[in-house]
């Protein structure tokens, strides 16, 4: 599908890959962007229609399906990360709270958007996942379970959502340069190549995306006797 001419719905689009997804989709040629964020104020990018959406909030998730239903494509890019041990009881309530955000965040935009996608002529879901789907990192637990537990509602709702037309694509990025990894000193791709990555994905009708070498070495290894999830990758 081309993103020329296409009204697009990106969640999280205040900061980081949200906020380069608002701008490059103006580039690629989208007719309107919805840029959502709980604070539609903290929304700085020329040429948006900025929106109020809370992906937790039932109330707001009704009323932009309601009143936004010229939407063709979604990004559901809103997410969050914490630190924390599972094995440590304190990290119980950051395992709901990122299940939340991360996971029946994209599904609740999903139920919502779908009558108007299928109205529109099916369109697009776009899902960011992580490579961390896959794979854990010390202290990353809750991040992983949320992405994890996304990526499996993401082939559900590819199967859901295939008879009316609309492409649900997975995108499993490794670490981006923007604030949520300011402290991660590996290597990063830039919001900017990743964005580039998912749309030009998005127009083949692909519905996966590897954005990096990462992404690409980890699902190389799901399929061998020694996956990475058994080692996790290395530091």
């Amino acid at each position: 599908m081309q993103i020329k001419g296409k009204v697009v719905l990106v969640t999280g689009a205040n900061r980081g890959l949200g906020k380069q997804f608002a701008k490059s989709l103006l580039d690629a040629g989208a007719s309107k962007v919805y840029a959502a964020a709980r604070d539609p104020k903290s929304v700085d990018i020329p040429g948006v229609q900025a929106i109020r959406l809370d992906v937790t909030n039932a109330a707001d998730i009704a009323e932009a399906a309601a009143s936004y239903t010229d939407v063709q494509v979604i990004v559901n890019n809103a997410g969050v990360a914490t630190q924390g041990l599972l094995v440590d009881a304190a990290s119980t309530q950051s395992i709901r709270d990122l299940l939340e955000i991360n996971t029946f965040g994209p599904i609740a935009i999903t139920q919502a958007f779908a009558p108007v996608l299928k109205k529109n002529g099916g369109g697009a879901v776009i899902n960011i996942l992580s490579v961390l789907s896959w794979v854990s990192l010390p202290a990353g637990g809750a991040y992983h379970i949320s992405k994890a537990a996304a990526w499996a509602a993401t082939n559900a709702l590819r199967e859901e959502l295939r008879e009316q037309g609309t492409l649900v694509v997975a995108a499993h990025p490794g670490y981006i340069d923007t604030d949520m990894t300011a402290q991660v000193t590996a290597p990063k791709s830039t919001p900017e190549h990743v964005v580039n990555e998912v749309l030009a994905a998005v127009e083949k009708n692909q519905e996966e995306v590897l954005v990096d070498e990462t992404g690409r070495a980890v699902k190389e290894s799901l399929s061998t006797d020694t996956p990475i999830y058994l080692s996790g990758i290395p530091r």
